[in-house]
């Protein structure tokens, strides 16, 4: 007899919705459990046999994928954008968690990976890393916008400058908005303080890694960006090839094509149609994106092999954003090979049938 049980949680900040579904598809039970990790495991050790579990990834998705992994067979985080068959008829979070529970049965979901490597820190140090980035170039970009609403032209990196700010601010006439320009000037100071002692932590921790010496061995993949791939990659094996890892990276080419097949002279024939490129693919890892295309733009424009490799790619006819696009690949495909192999580096690798 068949003893699998497969729960649908539909999770929120103050309570979830579970529904227990058999082997059969039939409604064991469904329950409204309050977000906490003493009543979701008092829920879980009630029910018998072979629990599977799924929920939407969101806010609470690694707290409670860590929670029930120990208690369960399988814990499935499911990638919301592809749950098409929730966003169909009456919504409410018993239903929801009744079609996650069926979709899981079904097994037609889409997991999104949440696995501990031991890289927790590297993991909570790089996201820290990234969004203070994120906020210090947003402040920088005001400051600048401050200067140019009023025609001063402030190109460069001078107006950041604590010793040339007293020049800059007098140079606004307005009150107001050289007062507003002050407190950009402050918020900038106190960030660029905050990702200074982020990067250095960052460095630390990851140099605890072997991974990391791997991946700075790659021209222009330095101690920030081999930290970073650490922390958004964890392991190379949970990419199987290079092309998997260009789509995760938002680097790989999405194609569209119809009517592959016809009947020629009571024959079946392939058609020879070509496919439809439609860009690149939009649902990737923008980080991780980042990384790579800011890896091609430096090794295109140091001396080295990647630069040898991006001007053969010019001297064929290929034009610089589409060959600055296939050394960013070369790159992404050259860190999983020496990463996942444990190898060094070698410009060999930059041969087609290589890499």
């Amino acid at each position: 007899m068949n003893d699998v049980k497969y729960i649908g949680l539909d999770v929120h900040q103050a309570t979830i919705s579970a529904t227990v579904l058999d082997s059969a598809g039939k409604l064991v039970m469904e329950s409204i459990l309050e977000t906490k990790a003493a009543t979701i495991l008092q829920f879980v050790h009630g029910l018998r046999g072979d629990l599977r579990v799924t929920f939407e990834e969101g806010t609470c998705a690694a707290w409670l994928h860590d929670l029930l992994k120990p208690h369960v067979r399988q814990v499935l985080v499911c990638d919301p954008r592809k749950n098409a068959l929730l966003k169909v008829g009456n919504k409410s979070d018993r239903i929801d968690a009744r079609k996650l529970a069926e979709l899981l049965r079904s097994n037609l979901l889409r997991s999104v990976y949440h696995e501990d490597h031991g890289l927790g820190t590297v993991k909570e140090l790089a996201r820290s890393y990234m969004t203070i980035t994120r906020d210090l170039t947003r402040v920088m970009v005001r400051i600048k916008a401050r200067y140019r609403s009023w025609a001063i032209p402030c190109a460069g990196q001078q107006v950041y400058a604590a010793r040339h700010r007293a020049a800059w601010l007098e140079k606004i006439a307005e009150t107001g908005v050289r007062r507003r320009a002050e407190f950009y000037y402050q918020q900038f100071d106190a960030l660029l303080l905050l990702h200074q002692q982020l990067r250095r932590e960052l460095l630390v921790e990851s140099r605890k890694h072997q991974a990391t010496q791997l991946l700075r061995q790659i021209p222009s993949i330095g101690p920030i960006r081999a930290a970073l791939l650490l922390a958004l990659i964890q392991t190379p094996h949970r990419v199987r090839t290079k092309r998997q890892l260009w789509s995760y990276s938002g680097l790989a080419l999405e194609t569209r094509n119809s009517a592959e097949y016809s009947m020629v002279h009571g024959q079946l024939r392939r058609s020879k149609k070509i496919l439809a490129i439609r860009g690149l693919n939009k649902n990737h890892n923008h980080d991780l994106k980042n990384i790579f295309k800011g890896a091609a733009i430096r090794a295109a424009a140091v001396t080295g092999p990647f630069q040898e490799f991006y001007a053969s790619l010019i001297a064929k006819g290929i034009k610089p954003p589409m060959a600055r696009l296939t050394l960013a690949r070369k790159i992404a495909a050259i860190t999983l090979l020496v990463w996942k192999k444990g190898v060094r580096f070698d410009a060999d690798q930059l041969k087609p049938q290589a890499a």
